[in-house]
């Protein structure tokens, strides 16, 4: 193989592997959707325990989310990946072996807190590895892993219903990917940019090379030595950092982001779509397994879009038409609620306009605040902030999804609330997402790293230059 085939053999692993990690968080998420039920039956449980089953691996990812930032500064990101491959193989076989239900809320919880790691440190890894031009298309493959993930899990929900032991065999049959996605991120190095903040350039430049086949040794060169300015300038990687100027902006930008992410909804739809295709009329094995997987192969679409549009049309478009679909699902879902009137068995219209509905939602969320939130927690740091903002915005992020897991079913299930009044509430919500995003997102399409650094610097505009840090800042700011 040549060096210029070996290049684009690194520079393809890299989006392996943050794939290949995406199919674990998918999996994760859309198994216990089949398994709660089946756990439910055989530990008498009823609706708030039965949530609780998601939610505590949603508070494990959190505090995950925390230390993912610290955890990846201080041994790399390439060992925090690996550790989080093994640490999930360890705790999905734990989970399935539980005799106890104790035993399962805590493997569940740990099994979470290494989810948690993970969506912090895959961000940052691939974007500081990928090339600025395909960077965004890079940091999108994860939501369409994600999403195949989540497909899987439905399947297997679906094929394991009938057997013995179901919830185990889904719980458990997580490990395999898992040893699978280990193995292929043994092969890779670490980020150019962690390299440099440990003042190890040798391998620095020797990872730019890999990951870029096509720049000139002259273009490493002029890299490294923006990268080697940028972190003389900065005064160390701390966390308070991320709440003083001038980075107090971006910080409240990905943190407010992060939760309209998740209290939008999307999780709720996830991992309750068996209860809500049930509600709907949907009571067989398959309507209630595989439609979820079918409305998800229209997030997978979605992303595919998304993936060859980003670095095309920009970030902005791309988050505000999403967000824009997911705003006429929900009316689509609150009509099809009135449409059934309590009975969708009797009014079967009704349960073809809700399936449509939920086919709106997952486009929407896939095509925008899918694919852009690990577009916007990879770029909006410089290098020793990435992953402490990382990990604020994903962070916000589970904080949002934890409230939204464990009170779905109760709302859904209320007399007050029902279908409407849960569909209505989370349309509210993508209202709000929506203009906060009109207000606050910036547009980094092409942009380097360091090069959105600057944007923060300068009040949350381009500046005219973007020589030095903070350059710009009297001059007529370009929008």
């Amino acid at each position: 193989m040549s060096g210029r085939q070996a290049a684009k053999s690194s520079a393809v692993l890299v989006g392996v592997a943050a794939a290949s990690l995406g199919v674990i968080y998918g999996y994760d998420t859309s198994n216990i959707a089949a398994a709660k039920d089946f756990i439910a039956t055989d530990f008498h449980l009823g609706d708030t325990a039965t949530q609780a089953l998601v939610t505590v691996v949603i508070v494990g990812e959190i505090l995950g989310a925390i230390v993912g930032g610290w955890f990846a500064n201080k041994v790399g990101r390439k060992k925090a990946m690996v550790s989080v491959a093994a640490g999930y193989t360890v705790f999905a076989l734990l989970g399935a072996l539980s005799p106890w239900l104790v035993t399962l809320y805590a493997a569940r919880f740990l099994l979470g807190l290494t989810v948690g790691i993970s969506v912090v440190v895959v961000p940052v890894f691939v974007a500081e590895s990928a090339p600025a031009k395909r960077r965004g298309a890079m940091l999108v493959t994860y939501q369409f892993a994600t999403i195949f993930g989540i497909i899987l899990g439905y399947v297997f929900g679906f094929l394991l219903a009938d057997q013995q032991h179901a919830w185990q065999w889904m719980l458990g049959i997580a490990a395999v990917p898992a040893i699978l996605v280990g193995l292929v991120l043994l092969r890779l190095p670490d980020t150019a940019r962690w390299y440099m903040t440990r003042g190890r350039e040798a391998e620095a430049r020797t990872t730019l090379a890999a990951v870029e086949p096509t720049a000139s040794a002259a273009e490493i060169d002029a890299e490294i030595a923006e990268m080697r300015a940028q972190l003389s300038d900065e005064s160390g990687g701390k966390l308070s950092q991320l709440f003083r100027q001038p980075y107090l902006r971006a910080t409240f930008f990905v943190v407010v982001l992060g939760f309209f992410i998740q209290i939008t909804g999307i999780n709720a739809i996830v991992n309750y779509s068996p209860d809500i295709f049930k509600s709907m009329g949907f009571k067989d094995n398959f309507g209630t397994y595989m439609l979820p997987a079918f409305v998800q192969l229209f997030g997978l679409l979605a992303v595919i879009i998304s993936i060859f549009t980003i670095d095309r049309f920009g970030r902005r478009p791309i988050l505000l038409g999403g967000i824009g679909t997911m705003i006429l699902a929900f009316v689509v879902m609150i009509t099809a609620y009135q449409m059934a009137d309590g009975d969708f068995e009797t009014h079967k219209s009704a349960s073809v306009v809700g399936f449509a509905g939920l086919v709106l939602v997952t486009i929407g969320f896939s095509f925008g605040f899918g694919s852009l939130v690990w577009v916007y927690a990879g770029e909006a740091f410089p290098a020793r902030l990435r992953a402490y903002g990382s990990s604020a915005m994903l962070t916000s992020d589970l904080v949002a999804n934890a409230i939204v897991a464990q009170l779905t079913l109760t709302m859904l299930h209320s007399k007050l609330l029902g279908g409407t009044g849960t569909f209505a509430l989370f349309g509210v919500m993508s209202v709000l997402a929506f203009l906060f995003v009109l207000k606050f997102a910036p547009e980094t399409k092409g942009r380097k790293l360091e090069d959105i650094q600057h944007y923060w610097e300068n009040g949350g505009k381009w500046p005219t230059t973007t020589g030095e840090p903070g350059a710009g800042q009297a001059e007529v700011a370009v929008k």
